[in-house]
């Protein structure tokens, strides 16, 4: 067989190869290399959840929030350093009432950095966005919604019913 036509031959099996896998249902999802938006995310099959460019979404969204709760936390530790004095007892109050909002916050603030660490590292740990207590799946469109979601929206939604039914007592 002569050269010419071995190299005929392999283009021609690599344009089958190639059509193949254009094909194949896999390969609709974005490759691990580019970056997913959320419409992407949501026409992915069920069979593609939680695949590496899932967990690259997540972590990178989760990433970006890690910086902005970080950033927001600068804020109010900055504010919350500021003392002013204030002779009118009205005004002194304000400030006393933003004062105490902003250490709310600041408590606010640094539960969600748990959570969200929790995150990422359920991510490093290839646990990311299954329920703790079923191993179910918690979904594309929950995570989407709060990326820091533990459990699914069934095992939500029992623990909300239960903590109902004690807060009514």
């Amino acid at each position: 067989m002569s050269q010419a036509t071995t190299s005929s031959r392999s283009i021609t099996e690599q344009k089958h190869v190639t059509k193949a896998a254009v094909k194949s249902p896999r390969s609709k999802a974005p490759s691990f290399n580019s970056a997913l938006t959320e419409d992407e995310l949501r026409r992915m099959s069920d069979d593609d959840y939680m695949n590496e460019s899932q967990m690259a979404f997540f972590r990178k969204r989760l990433l970006q929030m890690r910086e902005e709760v970080l950033q927001r936390e600068v804020d109010v530790k900055e504010r919350l350093h500021e003392r002013e004095v204030f002779a009118d007892p009205a005004d002194r109050a304000t400030a006393e009432e933003e004062h105490w909002l902003d250490l709310r916050l600041r408590e606010r603030e640094s539960l969600l950095l748990r959570k969200v660490d929790e995150a990422l590292r359920r991510i490093e740990n290839k646990e990311y966005g299954y329920c703790e207590k079923t191993g179910d799946p918690i979904g594309i469109p929950r995570l989407l919604a709060r990326p820091t979601a533990t459990v699914c929206v069934d095992v939500k939604g029992q623990d909300e019913r239960v903590e109902a039914q004690y807060r009514d007592r």
